[in-house]
């Protein structure tokens, strides 16, 4: 199995109510950045990792993004599409929504995150691992958001973002991988959040951890937005 073989599972079905009132009328994939909308970016990045099978899990106002990208062939990627059903079944029921579009193993990330990591390294670590599933983690101490894991000698000792621990002072990255089977014995037809199928694997020592160096980025508030938007215009961005 090789990580660029691999396809990318983009949540993106989220009513994005901090981005208000610039998300209630376009999804937050199209939100302008720098520009140009999130997604353009977020394409590119995937891209120059050699990652070009994506599958998008939309919902709200999704239509726009298919009338924007189509198919993905003007950027030289395969992009599909997993619509949210008539109710909405979380993050982890979106994907498990669309695994016959994501085949036995994938890539993971958010629709609001820019994260400028080795994704191929990732991959390569995720397959060694022989888990089934891998969480990316970042070096937090509390400083982006609330530090949620417990990382220590290169395992996942703790994750959950209700109950803190002292230890706790890494940060889901928000670049996960999956195994299909990661998800067996979840319900198809009900709310299933996937925080709770990562704590599960962690339970079962069956979620690796990766140590992320680099800091993420996202559009989830209009602080991030604010602050991807400064990078992305910065003098070292290339097109």
């Amino acid at each position: 199995m090789s990580p660029s073989d691999l396809p990318v599972a983009i949540l993106a079905g989220g009513l994005a109510t901090r981005l208000r009132p610039i998300t209630e009328k376009i999804p937050k994939l199209l939100v302008e950045v720098a520009g140009e909308p999130f997604f353009s970016h977020q394409l590119r990045l995937l891209k120059k990792n050699g990652l070009t099978r994506i599958v998008l899990c939309v919902g709200y106002l999704g239509e726009m993004i298919v009338d924007q990208y189509g198919d993905g062939s003007n950027w030289g990627v395969s992009i599909e599409y997993a619509f949210d059903g008539p109710k909405l079944l979380g993050t982890g029921g979106a994907l498990i929504a669309a695994l016959p579009k994501l085949g036995d193993a994938f890539y993971m990330l958010y629709g609001d995150s820019y994260l400028p990591a080795d994704y191929r390294a990732v991959g390569d670590f995720f397959v060694q691992s022989g888990q089934l599933g891998l969480m990316t983690v970042f070096e937090n101490h509390g400083r982006y958001d609330t530090s949620n894991v417990w990382f220590e000698g290169g395992a996942i000792k703790v994750y959950d973002k209700k109950n803190k621990v002292p230890q706790m002072q890494h940060i889901d990255y928000g670049l996960g991988l999956f195994r299909a089977a990661a998800f067996d014995g979840c319900s198809r037809d009900a709310v299933v959040d996937l925080a709770e199928v990562q704590k599960s694997l962690v339970s079962r020592r069956q979620l690796a951890g990766y140590e992320i160096k680099q800091r993420f980025y996202e559009i989830g508030s209009h602080e991030g937005l604010q602050e991807l938007d400064q990078l992305l215009r910065g003098p070292s961005q290339q097109a």
